[in-house]
């Protein structure tokens, strides 16, 4: 039965190693130009992403997300689509037009987790992480970064957010057709005619569960897609970028066209020399009110980019930042 599930949910060419599946070479397009966010366009944005040092508009992370799906389900069959989780640190943007790759190493046996990583033609690395399914009974790679984190020190744009701030239950759903706000101004349909990695367990109800699947990389923009009707108290406008994003299903897969719950709780706040980070965590329920899936995320908001950011901070602690 899982042979027969392994023919039919991609078609993708996969290369097998000894140590490791291995995907081909795609290029991701991208998809939020018209992105919006706090009323000014975002790091999607060519002008913007140029103005803060980038060449243009960066590919959002969690489009990378789809290229592992094909690996993931060689290694664990249906279970992917169930339980399946990733868990990424990104380390490099990536533009439209870049080739990029999907690496995942094979778990060590009687495992369910192993390492994945991203990489452009030159080897340049996009990401690294995890991937597993079920309990792996081992940190995720997100799991294991947050507990080495230093704490925020001397918060300008975060000042007013608190570890343990919770948001609101919010309703959110995704149809075919529907266009998904500001934050994603295109829709599921418009998604699947370019992504990566098709599927007809994504359009149809060819699928063992009789009902189109939400692709993991739309996971995402399903968690976000009310974020700003309830938004942390973070100073702005400013300019955010995903560094960190682990999605994980519990009781999967979502579907399209269901209804879902989602709540954020605040876990961590970081920072480095140019950024401020909020690391959220999302909780989804389904309607009966089982959790079904969670994401962690790190946006990392350039401290460049906030222009009041130098002033505050002399006024706030007294010296330059």
């Amino acid at each position: 039965m899982e042979n027969t599930m392994a023919a039919n949910a991609f078609d993708t060419e996969i290369t097998e190693t000894a140590e490791a599946l291995i995907g081909p070479w795609r290029r991701p397009r991208q998809m939020l130009q018209a992105q919006t966010y706090d009323a000014h366009a975002s790091i999607h944005d060519d002008a913007t992403a140029q103005k803060l040092g980038f060449k243009g508009g960066t590919i959002e992370g969690p489009t990378h997300f789809s290229q592992f799906a094909p690996l993931g389900e060689r290694l664990w069959g249906r279970a992917w689509f169930e339980t399946g989780c990733l868990s990424a640190h990104y380390r490099s943007v990536c533009y439209e037009g870049e080739e990029v790759q999907a690496i995942q190493s094979k778990p060590l046996p009687a495992t369910r987790q192993c390492q994945i990583q991203m990489v452009k033609r030159d080897g340049t690395e996009v990401l690294r992480g995890t991937a597993s399914v079920g309990e792996p009974h081992a940190a995720t790679a997100l799991e294991a970064r947050l507990g080495e984190l230093k704490p925020l020190a001397d918060p300008v744009i975060l000042r007013d957010v608190k570890v343990a701030q919770t948001s609101r239950r919010q309703t959110v759903r995704m149809a075919f057709d529907q266009i998904m706000g500001d934050l994603y101004p295109f829709s599921l349909r418009q998604k699947l005619a370019v992504i990566t990695e098709n599927s007809p367990y994504y359009s149809g109800t060819d699928n063992p569960w009789r009902k189109p699947v939400i692709p993991m990389e739309m996971l995402s923009v399903l968690f976000q897609y009310r974020s700003k009707d309830d938004p942390l108290p973070a100073k702005g406008p400013a300019v955010g970028l995903f560094a960190d994003q682990e999605i994980r299903l519990v009781q999967g897969p979502l579907f399209v066209d269901e209804d879902y719950e989602v709540e954020r709780e605040v876990v961590a706040l970081s920072g480095s020399r140019r950024t401020e980070s909020a690391w959220a965590k999302t909780r989804v329920f389904d309607k009966a009110g089982t959790m079904v899936a969670t994401m962690l995320l790190n946006m990392a908001t350039l401290k460049e980019s906030y222009a009041p950011y130098e002033d505050e901070y002399r006024r706030l602690y007294g010296a330059g930042g």
